[in-house]
């Protein structure tokens, strides 16, 4: 009775192979600069992987930050990094590295306790050495590292090498670019920072899989219509479910950004622009790279299959 809501109309014909050359250029430009900034500027480790002492602390009213701040900077235990999150009581406390050990991280974390009083809850207090940190950072790139090749080995063995190593360079450029964010802006890259990176990851090669289903279809069906054409009708064909998923994902991680305070604010801003980089990437880097692969041989398995109407043709170039 009543008609659904279409954000693509569903005879969209936007030729987008027209322009993949300037923008897989643009990609490749993305990645230098990516490592050139994490070679360069570096990252922003937190505690997680530099070491240092961390106190997550529950004030009796609203936090007073500044006032805070200048107590603890006063103590003689180098910079002091406080922040705010989830309700105003709460209070996360950032301390370096101290020098002597054990000890001294355990007498940091006691003249801290002695200045603010009994009158402050202490949640969680957690000391991570630089040795520690140090193991989490390899053993956040194996993840990484395995996690890409998990996904490779996946989509290889389900569709053709071609689709395989393109998506797999895909995914590569979304996680490099994700990381140079990060060094561009500073902003603190941790465990769940690592976590993002991967959400990212996995998002990238859902929306990838979705397409390549799709021109794998297209291949067989249309055995003659050039591989520029039959990419452009894939893609027109699944954008629409493109634009829905990856804009309910973007409101969804926009509300993270800005409602879910000062903690997850690093996280959400990965997501989101690893939403963005991955929605791109699957268009513009995953997919017309498949035109300069030999795909002669998916056509050929699909000898049995229906030959191709006379009636299809390339989608239509805009005007």
């Amino acid at each position: 009775m009543f008609g659904g809501i279409h954000l693509v109309r569903h005879d969209t014909r936007i030729d987008f192979m027209r322009i993949h050359r300037p923008l897989m250029i643009l990609s490749i430009l993305l990645v230098l600069a990516s490592i050139v900034l994490v070679a360069t500027k570096g990252l922003n480790y937190g505690i997680d992987f530099k070491g240092g002492i961390l106190m997550e602390v529950r004030t009796s009213g609203p936090a007073d930050l500044a006032g805070m701040r200048e107590t603890l900077s006063n103590l003689g235990l180098g910079e002091v990094s406080l922040q705010q999150f989830g309700s105003p009581q709460d209070v996360l406390v950032r301390l370096r590295q101290q020098e002597g050990g054990d000890a001294a991280q355990g007498a940091a974390v006691q003249k801290v306790k002695d200045t603010l009083g009994t009158t402050v809850e202490y949640r969680r207090t957690e000391v991570v050495g630089p040795k520690v940190g140090g193991e989490l950072i390899w053993k956040a790139i194996y993840a990484t590292l395995l996690a890409l090749v998990g996904i490779a080995a996946y989509i290889w063995f389900r569709y053709e090498w071609q689709f395989g190593l393109n998506a797999i360079l895909a995914t590569f450029h979304d996680v490099i670019t994700t990381v140079g964010m990060f060094s561009l802006l500073g902003l603190q890259f941790d465990l769940a920072s690592v976590a993002a990176v991967l959400t990212i990851a996995g998002y990238s090669v859902n929306d990838t899989v979705v397409i390549y289903d799709r021109i794998r279809d297209e291949l067989r069906r249309y055995k003659k219509l050039p591989v520029s054409d039959i990419i452009n009708q894939s893609i027109n064909k699944t954008l629409a479910r493109t634009t829905v998923t990856s804009g309910l994902t973007l409101l969804s991680v926009l509300a993270i950004a800005l409602f879910g305070g000062e903690a997850l604010r690093g996280f959400a801003i990965a997501l989101i622009w690893g939403i963005l980089i991955g929605t791109y990437s699957t268009i513009f880097v995953a997919s017309p790279m498949l035109i300069y692969m030999n795909l002669r041989g998916i056509r050929a398995k699909a000898s049995a299959a229906p030959a191709e109407t006379a009636t299809a043709s390339a989608p239509a170039k805009p005007k």
